[in-house]
């Protein structure tokens, strides 16, 4: 494709993930960003800065309220959805409507009601939608995918998953929007989403029913007090409190951070760097959950927010053996008497301080252990990202092949992206209610058996 001829496209949301979203589809010779919707004018100018260091025109910018008048006057064909969670389906709707494809970041939403309204247009329009689960495109989940498939642990019979948030990413959660439920989904949906789906491409199986318990232990003012750890402040900037408190957030020493939120601020009065033990805090950070899979699974799950190390540990148990997966990519985090940066480290951009190593390891039964050679990498979400952006929008040099997977064509779809919310909002109900929940009832359309 031409530089005449390329994608018109519209990022919609620019905060600090939608960065790498426009920087890939500013350096693809098929893509143009022609338009820039968000509330904050600030934002926008920062994205557009993007664009210029790419030598690209700036794009356009639209208020949310105008999206419908942003894709008919910018001829947009191409819609990338980076907002709050709770916003994605106002924008992922009228695109496809439109006739646009679109790529949400996931999740692809944050309750039942809308997810129905999603899969309904797909469904309605034929259209494209495609969830951004860069996880998939990990080397090393790729490799287990494989030596699952390959049957070297005959049938998976069950799974143990733990995940880990150290207390600089797993508090971050804290700070910012994602504390409350009705925008994020709690992190049952936006966190562990990437981990539910990673579970059902693993097994190519679909969850059935769930059974949790979840809490908040740790963070917000009651268990803050309670462990002596609650400082009297209600955001970090301009707050003698937080001075020295190691959990407060210093948007002054980031310069992405001060470009994005302290000095959009007059925009919207979105405050990025709350106290983590100061309220009102409605998700929880402590959760563990049981599913039961379609072909007679089981799995153990577990998410710490809260933990000194950060990274994961992931067993399957077959017919013929075990596989193990484990990744350790922070193995301490330092004291500092405040967090100078939220970029980086804390989302997976970069590698983190003191990572550590990633071990898989074969159990066959009746055979010593094997340990298998992984690629691996502590930045890009584990090299995810620039092979999920490849298949998504093809390859910088149109000259190379896209580095998208060995072969697995691993792009999450709708009907993914319902599968792994399915398993968060399930548990969301379960740790409200305290029994089972059958994931088919949330919900409907999705299951094949």
């Amino acid at each position: 494709m031409s530089r005449t001829t390329r994608h018109r496209a519209a990022v919609v949301g620019t905060g600090h993930r939608a960065q790498m979203f426009t920087r890939a589809l500013a350096e693809r010779p098929g893509h143009r960003v022609a338009a820039l919707c968000d509330p904050s004018p600030t934002r926008m100018a920062f994205h557009n800065g993007l664009l210029a260091a790419a030598g690209e025109p700036a794009a356009t910018p639209w208020e949310p309220d105008r999206f419908g008048d942003m894709l008919a006057e910018e001829d947009i064909d191409e819609v990338v959805v980076t907002t709050v969670d709770a916003e994605h389906d106002r924008f992922i709707v009228p695109a496809l409507n439109a006739g646009c494809r679109v790529v949400t970041e996931k999740p692809m939403t944050v309750d039942a009601d809308r997810c129905a309204r999603i899969l309904d247009t797909v469904r309605d329009t034929g259209n494209s939608l495609t969830v951004a689960f860069n996880y998939r495109f990990n080397p090393a989940h790729e490799k287990v995918r494989a030596l699952l498939a390959d049957g070297a642990i005959g049938e998976v019979l069950s799974v143990h998953f733990e995940w880990l948030l150290d207390v600089r990413h797993g508090a971050d959660y804290f700070r910012r929007w994602h504390r409350d439920k009705h925008r994020s989904g709690g992190l049952m949906v936006h966190k562990s989403g990437h981990h539910f789906d990673l579970v059902n491409w693993w097994l190519a199986d679909e969850p059935q029913e769930v059974f949790g318990y979840g809490r908040l232990g740790f963070y917000g003012p009651e268990a803050g007090r309670r462990h002596g750890l609650r400082r009297d402040y209600d955001r970090a900037h301009g707050a003698a409190p937080a001075a020295d408190d190691p959990f407060a957030l210093d948007l002054t020493a980031d310069d992405t951070l001060r470009a994005l939120y302290l000095d959009a601020e007059p925009d919207n009065g979105y405050v990025r760097d709350r106290n983590v033990f100061d309220g009102p805090v409605t998700i929880e950070d402590d959760m563990a959950v049981l599913v039961r899979y379609a072909g007679g699974a089981t799995m153990t799950y577990h998410l710490t927010a809260y933990s000194p190390w950060e990274g994961y540990r992931v067993m399957f148990n077959g017919s013929a053996g075990r596989l193990e997966l484990e990744v350790e990519e922070s193995r301490w985090q330092p004291p500092r008497s405040r967090i100078t940066s939220g970029s980086g480290a804390v989302h997976g951009d970069t590698a983190a301080e003191n990572a550590g190593g990633a071990r898989l390891t074969l159990r066959p039964l009746w055979r010593p252990p094997v340990d298998v050679p992984l690629v691996t990498a502590h930045e890009a979400h584990g090299g995810g990202d620039p092979r999920m952006l490849d298949a998504l929008f093809g390859p910088v040099d149109p000259g190379q092949p896209a580095d998208t997977g060995a072969g697995t064509h691993p792009t999450a779809t709708e009907r993914d992206g319902a599968l792994a919310l399915a398993v968060g909002l399930a548990a969301n109900q379960c740790f409200e209610s305290g029994l089972p929940v059958r994931v088919r009832d949330l919900v409907p359309g999705v299951w094949r058996g």
